[in-house]
């Protein structure tokens, strides 16, 4: 069993690592940087460590990504709401459609929505209270697209269920 957390923690730090390398692939929309790796990477912690380690990565990354200038403070409602709403539907739905919608309405809606006051009130930019719900939605889809194409080829794989130590998995064989 602690054989089990140490590799999640494990593969958390390289996701959250490929989530800072791959931030200045962003895509800036108005007071926003919108990042599709962010996504994928809260998709791949959603579906394969749960939604409390989703959620831990989503922060990390965005504190890190600020600390380094190439974030700002939208990226915490946006990418944590995304992550946790994308591992709880999974968790409790088993099914990858279910993980991908809950991270588009996670990071647009919720997220978008959570942004307002942040932006308005801290970072002294005028929007409406709307304004960050498009542009939250664009960046979830480029990053659900990568994400639905690569988890559902490696959920059917079983790459991170074996490396994670689920007994029921087995890796696929090759057939000759």
């Amino acid at each position: 069993m602690k054989n089990v957390n140490v590799r999640k923690l494990a593969l958390a730090g390289i996701l959250v690592a490929v989530g800072i390398v791959c931030s200045p692939l962003s895509i800036p929309i108005g007071a926003s940087k919108c990042a599709p790796v962010q996504h994928f990477i809260n998709i791949l912690g959603g579906v394969f460590l749960g939604p409390g380690y989703a959620v831990g990565m989503a922060f990390v990354t965005s504190l890190l990504r600020n600390l380094m200038g190439t974030g700002t403070l939208l990226a915490f409602p946006g990418s944590m709401c995304g992550a946790f709403l994308c591992g709880m539907l999974y968790k409790y739905g088993k099914h990858l459609p279910f993980a991908y919608a809950g991270e588009l309405f996670g990071t647009s809606v919720i997220g978008g929505l959570l942004s307002y006051p942040i932006a308005t009130l801290i970072m002294g930019s005028e929007s409406a209270v709307f304004g960050f719900v498009l542009p939250f939605f664009v960046s979830s889809c480029g990053g659900t697209v990568i994400a639905a194409v690569l988890v559902t080829a490696m959920k059917k794989m079983k790459v991170f269920d074996v490396y994670l130590g689920n007994l029921d998995a087995e890796p696929q064989k090759i057939k000759h």
